[in-house]
């Protein structure tokens, strides 16, 4: 149990957090959600001692222990994978270098022995003799194979870095447990691993992230962040999303009625206030106008870019045919042989090796020749193209937002169209004047989708399209991509993202064959689970 009582924090003049109460629960997965700099991971430091509150006080039971996802991924180069895991548990790693120090010894003492007997009794406590295993586990279970377990960190990749990070942070049960977007960098199985854990994790759980499929599997509660308030809602993060929709759309609702029935008083009262015998009507409707209160709905701090790929023209039926396709990097084959036929209404989700992936996409897209094979887009379609890498398109850019896009409008519209095209995407007032080269990552991702709708292409092929972006905006697009008629051929690791766009799955396997089934993402596992084939 961790409880925060009044806690406030304010950065100069700007109040992220004010006299919030709450208390995290052991059996609960808590989801802590907000915009983008509403100051969640502000939030998690509070909570792990790490930033200290100017107002109120975090508390937790005494002899609990609480574990932290740690996102500096260097710092323990010089470790072995294994003792990095252990070090999760700070008591227990620090018993084990005493006792081990105390038996190296050449001249041991009475004093010594006594001082082992004690850090055995307590080792065995703390379940030190399960500890490797327990971290093997951990790190399998995460996908890290057990030939690296005795590598030093510095010979691991960034992702595998992550992973054991993760590991971590799970190892030896803590109390509580805090996890700063702990599926970033992580594959599809390792997320379901993950999932699976936190499902049957007796204690207590609070996590941000992006992902809501994982939020949605683990959360039992939502924390919402928002007014520089925290408010818990029973449920995952879907429950939350339809809840505080509905709950928008009422108090609006409630708000146009009171506003109709006040234009009516006022009309009246204007009609016959100089009516003597209207008179104590319209005095009678002046004081119910008076009583009437709108009810103040402030705007929340999240806000949703409007997302609407609107197609030119109908794709026909001849939209894509590879033939015999093959790519090679670097003399490695990504894919091998490729015979494809793309119908007009498929939404593909391609799976696989990320590099054999974003190899096949700048192929389609036209960026970039197959080492052998043809293929050939149908007279009839109109593509959009959106890379993992979008650096080249902002890179030395002095122009603003509104000269960016300009050149990339096909009907050369007009400065107030680019600038209403770009407040629905969340760039209002002066923010049209940035320069791009300056944008963040999820600014860059919300103008490259605008130069997609822009086009008004009848395909469209996105290579990760949900990176960098925040929930709200994550939402936005799923729901603007599901609306979408035209055929798509994506990318993401997003799963919820996946299931409710995808109707066909494509996956390069790992010798750059390709396995092609017409089921939704989740029929793809269980027919995979049900083959026999590993992911």
């Amino acid at each position: 149990m961790i409880a925060v009582n009044n806690v406030s924090l304010r950065f100069g003049d700007r109040k992220l957090f004010e006299d919030v109460h709450i208390q995290f629960n052991p059996g609960n997965c808590y989801g802590l959600i907000g915009a983008n700099g509403a100051g969640k991971s502000t939030f998690l430091k509070i909570l792990s001692g790490e930033l200290e509150p100017q107002e109120g006080s975090v508390t937790m039971n005494p002899n609990e222990r609480l574990a932290v996802l740690k996102q500096n991924h260097f710092e323990y180069e010089d470790m072995v994978v294994l003792e990095t895991v252990i070090m999760g548990h700070k008591r227990l790693y620090e018993v084990m270098n005493e006792k081990n120090a105390i038996y190296m010894k050449e001249d041991f003492s009475d004093e010594d022995g006594m001082r082992a007997a004690e850090l055995e009794g307590e080792f065995a406590e703390l379940n030190g003799w399960e500890a490797e295993s327990e971290a093997a586990i951990l790190l399998q279970g995460l996908g890290v194979p057990e030939n690296l377990h005795s590598k030093k960190m510095a010979d691991l990749t960034g992702s595998e870095k992550v992973k054991v990070l993760l590991a971590q942070a799970l190892f030896g049960k803590p109390d509580v447990l805090l996890l700063d977007e702990p599926t970033n960098h992580l594959d599809l199985k390792a997320i379901a691993w993950l999932e699976e854990f936190l499902i049957n994790f007796e204690n207590t759980v609070i996590v941000v992230s992006h992902d809501r499929h994982f939020l949605n599997k683990v959360c039992t509660h939502i924390a919402d962040l928002d007014f520089s308030k925290i408010q818990l809602y029973v449920g995952n993060y879907d429950f939350w999303y339809e809840s505080s929709q509905l709950a928008l759309k009422m108090a609006s609702d409630q708000n146009r009625k009171k506003e109709e029935k006040i234009k009516e008083l006022q009309e009246f009262i204007a009609r016959f206030s100089a009516n003597a015998s209207k008179s104590k009507q319209a005095t009678s409707r002046k004081k119910m106008l008076d009583k009437i209160e709108l009810d103040d709905i402030r705007p929340s701090s999240r806000k949703y870019p409007y997302v609407n790929f609107q197609m030119a023209r109908d794709i026909g039926n001849d939209v894509l045919t590879t033939q015999d396709l093959s790519i090679d990097v670097e003399g490695e084959t990504l894919v091998q042989n490729m015979n494809f036929m793309m119908n007009r209404e498929d939404k593909i989700i391609l799976l696989g090796d990320p590099l054999a992936k974003s190899a096949l996409l700048d192929v389609l897209a036209e960026e970039k020749e197959p080492t052998s094979g043809t293929l050939k887009w149908g007279v009839t379609t109109t593509r959009a193209y959106f890379p993992l890498d979008n650096s080249k398109y902002f890179e030395g850019s002095e122009n603003s937002l509104v000269d960016w896009l300009r050149q990339y409008s096909p009907d050369d519209e007009s400065e107030t169209f680019l600038r209403g095209f770009l407040g629905r995407m969340l760039f209002s007032g002066e923010e049209v004047k940035k320069k791009p080269s300056v944008l963040s990552g999820g600014e860059k991702v919300r103008c490259m989708l605008s130069k997609m709708m822009l086009t008004h292409s009848n395909v469209l092929l996105l290579d990760e399209p949900t990176n960098h972006l925040d929930l709200e905006s994550i939402q936005a697009l799923n729901n603007g991509l599901i609306a979408y008629k035209g055929a798509m051929i994506f990318t993401s690791h997003d799963h919820q993202f996946i299931q409710t766009i995808a109707n066909r799955v494509v996956e390069i396997l790992p010798d750059g064959t390709v396995l092609d089934k017409q089921l939704t993402f989740d029929e793809y596992l269980e027919w995979k689970e049900q083959q026999g084939i590993q992911s």
